[in-house]
């Protein structure tokens, strides 16, 4: 699954003379084993250890988020813990009027997705950095600026602003459900068709194409094939071996100043599907199966990314997903209306035949 060779000519080089971008990256990035014992170090190096916001769950509270509190407030830090709840617009403005009646120096999101999200948007909001600490590897948006917002039934993602740290304790990571690193996995691999969707909106509605950005995404998705053998359920190596991709998946969208190396045809499929089916899957399980079919309508090769999501044990079709045949074919036709302006390898839409042929084609309904 290498680069197509016409991405090395020049009119698939990044212009830089089209606008002026801004890149957000993480100053500090540490992962491994108990590392949240160094969470008042990297607070005191940032010159952020004075008043901190801790959000988190009820859950992940348990877990991380008061072994952190109380580590800070033995260093001598001022410390306050939001538990948060939906990740939604009115919760978002109850954490930041909690947030600004505190007057922190950073926020901390302390979670596998939610928290992490709703700390993003709520200390933007604030105009005060914030640090990401995840509790599992499920999904890129760690590292990313984009945050996953629900709103009337939808799920909607929205510009945030990246986190000026990154604190992943690989051990606690490995002790989450093994279910949550595999849809890790899933969110990684589908850089793949994202990537080939971004290159076909270069070429067929002049899209600016950052090919420093596509090839940290495809170096992210590789690093995760390349180790499906490895990624086993409680190993301390799968965990680390995962939130490497997962921090160099979310840098890839810095470098593109957008989600495009890591969203494609596959996450708007993801995002039908939240829609539709009663049960929704897991963000990354979604997007892993779809990068199965958006594959096959690529002409790529989508055993070899379905063969490896099957070594490391996650799912690669509906009914593994608990979803119905019918909702995957009616989310495949509800796709390219998600996001509309995002140019994909679905172009207008798809034939019911179409859609059910790729599905039953790729083994993704029976």
């Amino acid at each position: 699954m290498k680069f197509n060779e016409e991405n090395k000519n020049a009119e698939w080089r990044e212009d830089e003379t089209r606008s002026m971008k801004w890149m957000e990256f993480p100053r500090e990035v540490l992962i491994g084993k108990d590392v949240l014992n160094q969470i008042p170090a990297v607070l005191k190096k940032l010159k952020m250890n004075e008043r901190v916001f801790i959000v988190t769950g009820k859950n992940t509270a348990g877990v991380a988020g008061k072994r952190i509190l109380d580590s800070i407030e033995n260093a001598g830090g001022v410390c306050e813990m939001y538990l948060s709840e939906k990740a939604s617009p009115k919760e978002i403005e109850k954490i930041a009027e909690a947030g600004k009646a505190f007057n922190p120096n950073c926020f901390l999101g302390v979670g596998s997705g939610r928290s992490i999200d709703l700390a993003k948007l709520s200390s933007k909001n604030c105009d005060v950095p914030f640090i990401s600490i995840p509790t599992a590897a499920s999904h890129d948006g760690i590292v990313s600026a984009r945050a996953s917002i629900h709103s009337d039934g939808k799920s909607e993602s929205f510009e945030a602003q990246a986190p000026i740290a990154v604190v992943a304790d690989t051990e606690m990571i490995a002790k989450a459900p093994f279910r949550l690193l595999a849809a890790g996995c899933g969110d990684v691999i589908s850089n793949y068709t994202s990537v080939l969707d971004w290159e076909l909106a270069s070429r067929h509605q002049n899209e600016p194409f950052s090919q420093s950005a596509s090839i940290m995404a495809h170096m992210s998705a590789d690093m995760i094939m390349t180790s499906a053998d490895l990624i086993r359920p409680g190993l301390e190596s799968s965990a680390r071996i995962v939130i490497k991709a997962l921090v160099l998946s979310g840098a890839a969208m810095s470098v593109a100043g957008s989600s495009r190396p890591a969203s494609g045809a596959e996450h708007m499929f993801s995002h039908a599907l939240d829609r539709i089916a009663k049960k929704p899957a897991l963000h990354g399980e979604q997007c892993a199966v779809g990068s199965i079919m958006m594959m096959y309508l690529h002409g790529g090769d989508w055993e070899k990314i379905r063969n490896a999501l099957i070594r490391i044990g996650a799912p690669t079709s509906a009914q593994e997903m608990g979803i119905s045949n019918d909702e995957i074919i009616e989310a495949l036709l509800r796709a390219h209306t998600i996001r509309p302006e995002r140019y994909t390898i679905l172009g207008s839409g798809l034939t019911p035949s179409a859609a059910e042929k790729m599905a039953v084609v790729t083994k993704v309904v029976q």
